[in-house]
């Protein structure tokens, strides 16, 4: 695909909106299709604390990188919002803060919100990626809610993970204490011309040398700012750089079984909680042990459900 047409764009749309409301018993029940050929998508997640500048810094990495894709499929770009706890609703922004890129024939944009995942991704993330790449998608850039402990969900869904830090607003101490700082492949310092970017830059090098492995990528570290276009430049050659190396000595058979863990793991999260809320009556039991037999008997029921989605799937499609 060199260009996706009003008619794919809704289409995608619509796959799009079905699957992230989608319950757990119809994520499963999906008819998959053939299976997509592994890493034809390459899929570079974008992580950092709220306010560090995330969906700026896509949308003008976004450019460079459709320059390169536009005859290869052209560039998805899917950013999740948070979902607030107490209302369940989500200022879907990132669109907006897009804009200089959103008319771009061969760029596809959607914001989506969290709902109930708390790893700073969203509900059915999995097959959000997946109903993405079946569109034909040289490149997806993903933008999770922000940074945090939680947050390491996000590694084994791209092939590329960039986090953004700002200087001067204890991003990479925050970052080292949650673990998340050893797992991504590139850093970058946004908003570089402020006070303070060269030392936040400095820091985050001494900790990324300090836990690199022998053999292993040494991500670089790269001050963007908003002014300066070769920053992007720098940016663009990095994640090409990652995704060239990552293509030669990655384990395909190991990335594959990490993502189907994540995907299992957050089904079986997911059903335990639309169990929880659809029978209230199981947390009045006695004990926790019994309301915990309880939920666990609920859930071996489970087959029966999905032998009767399967008979009637949503949207009455066979």
């Amino acid at each position: 695909m060199t260009r996706l047409d009003p008619i794919a764009r809704r289409a995608l749309g619509r796959t799009l909106s079905r699957l992230a409301t989608a319950s757990v018993a119809e994520s499963v029940s999906q008819d998959p299709g053939p299976a997509p050929m592994p890493f034809e998508t390459a899929r570079i997640g974008f992580t950092g604390a709220p306010g560090a500048g995330k969906s700026t810094l896509i949308s003008r990495l976004a450019k460079r990188r459709l320059a390169v894709c536009r005859e290869r499929g052209g560039v998805a770009v899917i950013g999740i919002d948070p979902t607030s706890p107490l209302s369940g609703g989500s200022i879907l922004g990132d669109r907006i803060r897009m804009d200089n890129v959103a008319n771009e024939s061969d760029l596809y944009i959607r914001s989506l919100s969290s709902r109930a995942s708390h790893d700073g991704l969203t509900d059915n993330i999995a097959d959000l990626l997946n109903a993405v790449e079946s569109y034909g998608f040289r490149e997806i850039l993903l933008e999770t809610v922000g940074v945090g402990q939680a947050e390491h969900a996000v590694r084994h869904a791209v092939d590329t993970l960039v986090m953004v830090l700002q200087p001067n607003a204890g991003d990479a101490i925050q970052a080292m204490k949650s673990g998340i700082l050893e797992l991504a492949d590139i850093y970058v310092i946004n908003k570089a011309d402020l006070t303070g970017a060269a030392r936040t830059a400095a820091e985050v090098r001494g900790i990324v040398q300090h836990h690199r492995g022998e053999g292993k990528w040494l991500p670089p570290v790269i001050k963007v700012a908003r002014d300066r276009p070769e920053d992007i430049t720098a940016l663009d050659n990095a994640v090409s750089d990652h995704l060239d190396w990552s293509s030669r000595w990655r384990d395909s058979a190991e990335i594959l079984r990490l993502r189907r863990r994540y995907h299992v793991q957050s089904l079986i999260a997911r059903r335990v909680l639309e169990v929880l809320s659809d029978r209230p009556e199981l947390l009045e039991e006695v004990s926790v042990r019994d309301s915990y037999l309880r939920t666990v008997q609920a859930l071996t029921k489970d087959r029966h459900l999905l032998s009767e989605t399967r008979e009637n799937p949503p949207d009455g499609k066979k």
